[in-house]
């Protein structure tokens, strides 16, 4: 065929191996397939598109006008296709698995939709998000499969779903997800203006496009990832609204406040008993993640009559033979420790654990013996290390890890009154922040005493009703987080 449309496709294709350019003839017209033998499905194109061609020329032979009538109303095949005058719209159709037909002639070139089949794993339990009661199924990599795994969850046709394209050259399906009646309106037109405004080379997970939404410089995310199903259904039943990037098993949901952080979806599927102690725990925990090294660092330091005698006898002789202050000291077992999470992290799995729970023990027990630092210190760094994995989300616990080692200076420099300082200037910044004009710190600041049902403990089902979830449509008419 000498048609300029298909030269030009053929053009923009050039030094691909793996297109392959099938010539087909339709009623005595020439006609050519072109698709990409690796993310296509090729049952489909033999079933659903080649043989329905083979089928026409048992019709009579005045019949092409016929046949162009149809293939133009969108009939003449069971897949579903759309036509397209511009050679590029029909490359970018082919490069994300979406056969394209070109009939001699013709002005315009048939993409079809529903033959793409890129490989995809099970799916599976969260890795990163562990229930023992409830749910165990997660998203994997393939945006079909986690649309699917949340209708399962939310049978109801308010659910809505709208999506984009973002990436030039990684063309990444994006979809942002709400219902109707829940979320706020506004909001979702700002996000989705946003998201349609992103110009970059490649997007490859949620995480690439929170940067772009979030304005405010801060190290605390104003965003929550989850891989739970479970988790964004009941986000959504909100009034929050949940952004999926295919590629990813992480799905970004806003607004949010950092109390959600702290919270898990394990609350929900004990004992409300049960639930409310642990959370309890979990708060408690991570205040000591921040703060127990530089109190330790400041009190050891500066106040050290605020320690009972026997106990300060007992620190006294530890670190008699020390040659490090206790800053040094916490902030070598802190980096150490840091070291050795990140080890466990990249080794493999059967060894990763292992190594980072035995290479502690090792290395502070002969770092005490060598008399480098400490045995309180190392309990201190220890607990301080445990109450960090309590929290649930790893972003929350990444911030708090980090927070640590401005509050040790503070503490090891001004003693309880830099930490107290370094404490206050924390509050006063998270007190500020917004998530999408929600604050960061609701229920506590505004104080929202009705919302306490599901803050700090978790009260039963009954007592939670709807008007007293989080970003409630009804405590404001125009929606969540507004």
């Amino acid at each position: 065929m000498d048609s300029p449309r298909l030269k030009a496709l053929i053009d923009l294709l050039s030094h691909c191996a793996d297109i392959v350019h099938k010539p087909l003839e339709i009623l005595g017209q020439s006609g050519v397939l072109i698709y990409i033998s690796s993310i296509t499905d090729s049952f489909a194109i033999q079933e659903y598109i080649v043989s329905p061609l083979q089928m026409e020329p048992r019709l009579k032979e005045d019949s092409w006008d016929d046949f162009a009538t149809r293939l133009a109303s969108g009939i003449a095949f069971p897949l579903p296709y759309t036509p397209t005058e511009s050679h590029i719209e029909a490359a970018d159709c082919v490069v994300m698995g979406k056969p394209v037909l070109y009939v001699e002639g013709s002005p315009v070139f048939y993409c079809f939709e529903e033959a793409t089949q890129y490989q995809k794993r099970a799916i599976t339990e969260s890795q990163n998000e562990v229930v023992i009661v409830g749910p165990q199924e997660a998203f994997i990599e393939n945006i079909g499969t986690n649309l699917a795994l949340l209708r399962h969850k939310l049978k109801h046709p308010d659910l809505k779903i709208r999506r984009l394209t973002i990436g030039e050259y990684t063309k990444s399906a994006t979809c942002i997800i709400y219902v109707e009646g829940l979320a706020s309106q506004e909001l979702v037109e700002q996000i989705e203006g946003k998201l349609a405004s992103i110009s970059t080379k490649g997007v490859f997970g949620a995480s690439y496009l929170s940067e772009s939404l979030n304005t405010n410089l801060t190290l605390f995310p104003l965003f929550q990832f989850t891989e739970r199903p479970d988790a964004v259904a009941a986000s959504l039943l909100e009034g929050r609204i949940a952004i999926m990037v295919d590629g990813t098993p992480s799905v970004m949901m806003a607004p949010m406040s950092m109390i959600s952080l702290l919270q898990s979806s394990e609350d929900y599927y004990q004992n409300f008993y049960a639930a409310s102690w642990i959370r309890l725990v979990r708060f408690s925990f991570a205040l000591i993640a921040l703060l127990m090294p530089s109190l330790y660092i400041a009190i050891t330091t500066f106040h050290p009559q605020i320690i009972p005698s026997n106990l300060l006898i007992t620190i006294a002789s530890a670190r008699e033979n020390i040659p490090f202050s206790a800053l040094t000291e916490a902030f070598v077992m802190e980096l150490t420790f840091e070291a050795l999470r990140e080890a466990g992290t990249r080794i493999p799995k059967p060894v990763g654990q292992t190594v980072s729970i035995i290479g502690g023990i090792v290395i502070g027990q002969a770092a005490v013996q060598a008399g480098i630092v400490s045995a309180p210190m190392v309990i201190v760094v220890s607990i301080t290390g445990i109450a960090s994995f309590i929290i649930p989300h790893i972003q929350l616990g990444l911030v708090l890890r980090l927070l640590r080692f401005p509050l040790m200076i503070m503490g090891g420099t001004m003693g309880l009154i830099g930490v107290f300082a370094g404490t206050f200037l924390i509050y006063a910044h998270v007190v500020s922040l917004k998530s999408f004009n929600t604050p960061y710190l609701e229920p506590l600041a505004p104080l929202i005493i009705a919302e306490w049902k599901d803050t700090f403990f978790r009260f039963p089902f009954p007592a939670r009703a709807t008007e007293n979830l989080p970003f409630n449509p009804k405590r404001n008419p125009k929606g969540a987080g507004k």
